[in-house]
This record gives C-alpha cells, structure tokens and sequence, in this order.
C-alpha cells in the first residue's frame, strides 16, 4: 500500500470523510475533530457561504460552551487541572501571576505588561 495523495483521487469526498471520521472516533482523536470544526467556517467562506460560515461560528462556539458546562462538576475540574498548568506553563504563566490575578479579581493582571503571552 502506497502513501502517495493521488491514490486517494478516485474516492468520493463523502467516503473519505465516513472513514476519517470514523478512524478519529475508533482513536478517540479530538484533536481532529476540532481541527474539523475550526476548519468548517473557512471552507464555507471559500464556497463563498458567508452567512452559514458565520453561523457556523456561533455554533462552535455553542458546542465549546455545552463541552465546558461539565466543567461544573468539582471532580471534572480537578480531572482538568494538569491541562490547566500545562497552559499556563506553556504560555509563560507563573503561579505568582496566578496569585496576583486571585488577589486583583478576575481578568485582572497583578502588574501591566507581565510577559504574558
């Protein structure tokens, strides 16, 4: 079997998304379905579909918000925690800066300009 992009030119568009969709779901692959849904408003906007690449927007949006509604849940979000210091970790974050936004309220820095990335 060859790995070659032209192999896949005979196979309707419709078969190719059954089987990667159905390959991400086997692999539990979000990573793929969000890709999916962030490319979905782009490809209606080049199909020139502006109103439903707006909508799509507000839709994605939608399922992040009901996603995170779980979130409510205190064993949920202690489960969630390593990803939350992996982020701040990789965005330059300190628990110091952690700190300093508990103590000046939410969405609030400790000190302009403090590197955030």
């Amino acid at each position: 079997m060859g790995d070659d992009v032209t192999e896949f030119d005979q196979i309707s568009t419709e078969d190719l998304r059954d089987r990667a969709i159905e390959l991400a779901r086997r692999r539990w692959d979000l990573r793929f379905f969000w890709r999916l849904l962030s490319l979905v408003p782009a490809a209606e906007a080049a199909a020139g579909h502006e109103e439903a690449s707006e909508a799509s927007v507000a839709q994605l949006s939608g399922f992040v918000y009901e996603a995170l509604s779980a979130e409510t849940d205190p064993e949920v979000r202690e489960a969630l925690r390593p990803f939350y210091v992996q982020y701040l970790l990789e965005h330059g974050e300190t628990a110091d800066d952690v700190r300093g936004d508990e103590e000046n309220g939410p969405g609030r820095s400790a000190a302009p300009g403090n590197g955030r990335s």
